[in-house]
């Protein structure tokens, strides 16, 4: 059975004053439905879906650029992971946010990065919806993507080892999916994959060379692979209900480098040495089917669409789960209605529901607005992550001082090199806002982005000093 927590002695950590007190949730996750969840994290729908217009405009090129947007990943996540260690709190990073500057931080950092999940609630659903009608011809797309969200969000508002139950198997198809994937390519450039030769170097020193597109390519393909990313933080927050949140954080994170170097960069390296850069395949069917069916794999192009169905399944799981914790912690540090508050059966389920009639009004916006509402939307969540990762950084700077001082037993998992590795991770946002500047397309989302953050810093700000 699970158990809940109970409220401890005011002034202690997890009292009702502190923002990472999460006292009315169950800790019905286990050890190894946090560690696949960890596992199963990586690899996200933006790996299968997003990463061919990476390639096509990086060439090869692209490992560079995943090897250097998971450098800086793995500098925020080892943050994160300092922060969730000491003080673990299903507000994760907007609870620390709100420790480290102050209540408008946490109110900005929380509410912004619950609009960017509902909002690819919505966005999963409808790319899921489509690989079934290609599938079942005739049905109509909106019948599936409201299948898929009553049955996540029945299946969490039930309880939350339910999201640990159908995360820990949904990641468990696509870790065997990928490692499958790599020991096949890897075979086929070794030479010794029967039916198939080595493609040596050709592909990456081919036509155009290893940059064919300049470092304007490259820089597309660099901000292409940043987002691919996105997801990684939700492991911190399901810590918080895990039966030992800290040796979970700590675990998550320490393996986070060689998840990110196997899985992002690891297949790409594969995808590019077999396949040309520049064909239509990589863009039209998907660097993994293309690689497959290159390899002369028979049905790979229909195995690669279930492989993608459950990434798009398991992200849509995971963001109702990561969307009501967050509602669920802003609102009991009382930045939010209160009705989002409220827990039953250790799960809070009006924030359940409220995560996903967002995520599902997102959709009717698809179809409804699709020409201005809908863009608008998506421009306004571009650049979320970019802005969620600044507030984590800035807040392990001014909290891994107080834990020194104050608490130093709480330092289970401690940041590399601090402060200097802080400092560059900073910097390496600060030159990805300036890149994202340059682009045409990426620069209405900086500006769309801003918008609402200044918003909702001006509203967090405006609520402190009326609660003060």
């Amino acid at each position: 059975m699970s158990r809940t927590t109970h409220d401890p002695a005011p002034g202690t950590p997890g009292s009702p004053g502190d923002p990472d007190a999460d006292v009315s949730l169950s800790h019905g996750l286990k050890q190894r439905h946090l560690s696949m969840i960890a596992l199963g994290g990586v690899i996200g729908a933006g790996l299968f879906v997003g990463s061919g217009a990476g390639i096509a405009a990086a060439g090869p090129s692209i490992v560079v650029a995943y090897a250097v947007s998971g450098l800086l990943v793995m500098l925020v996540m080892r943050m994160l992971g300092e922060m969730s260690a000491a003080y673990p709190s299903s507000g994760s990073f907007s609870a620390h946010a709100e420790r480290a500057i102050g209540p408008w931080a946490g109110f900005t950092a929380g509410w912004s990065f619950w609009v960017l999940l509902c909002t690819a609630v919505g966005l999963e659903g409808i790319g899921a919806a489509k690989i079934v009608t290609g599938w079942l011809p005739g049905t109509p797309e909106w019948a599936w993507v409201a299948l898929f969200m009553v049955v996540f969000c029945v299946a969490n508002l039930a309880a939350v080892k339910n999201f640990g139950e159908f995360e820990f198997w949904f990641a468990a198809l696509k870790v065997g999916a990928i490692t499958l994937f790599l020991v096949l390519g890897v075979l086929a450039i070794a030479g010794v994959l029967p039916g198939t030769d080595s493609p040596g170097l050709t592909n990456l020193t081919g036509e155009g060379g290893f940059l064919p597109n300049g470092g304007e390519g490259l820089v597309i393909g660099l901000l292409a692979s940043v987002f691919a990313y996105g997801g990684l933080e939700t492991v911190t927050i399901a810590a918080a209900e895990s039966q030992d949140p800290v040796r979970g954080v700590a675990s998550a994170v320490r393996t986070a480098m060689w998840r990110i170097a196997l899985f992002y960069i690891g297949s790409m390296a594969v995808i590019v040495t077999l396949v040309p850069w520049d064909s239509k395949a990589v863009v039209e069917k998907g660097p993994y089917v293309a690689a497959l069916d290159h390899l002369g794999i028979p049905g790979a192009g229909q195995l690669m669409n279930v492989v993608v169905l459950v990434a798009l399944l398991s992200a849509m799981n995971a963001n109702i789960y990561g969307s009501s914790r967050i509602a669920y912690s802003l609102v009991r540090r009382g930045q939010g209605p209160k009705a989002l508050g409220r827990v039953s059966g250790g799960v809070p389920r009006t924030a359940v529901l409220a995560s996903s009639v967002f995520g599902f009004v997102c959709v009717l916006l698809s179809y409804w607005r699709p020409d201005d509402v809908f863009p608008w939307l998506l421009n306004m969540i571009g650049a979320v992550i970019l802005v969620v990762w600044i507030f984590i950084a800035v807040s392990q700077l001014r909290l891994r001082r107080t834990l020194e001082r104050e608490a130093p037993e709480r330092l289970a998992v401690r940041m590399w090199a601090f402060p200097v590795l802080t400092w560059l991770a900073l910097a390496g946002m600060l030159a990805i806002f300036i890149l994202m500047a340059r682009e045409p397309d990426t620069r209405v989302q900086l500006h769309s982005t801003g918008a609402m953050t200044l918003a909702l810093a001006a509203a967090g700000y405006a609520w402190q000093r009326a609660r003060s």
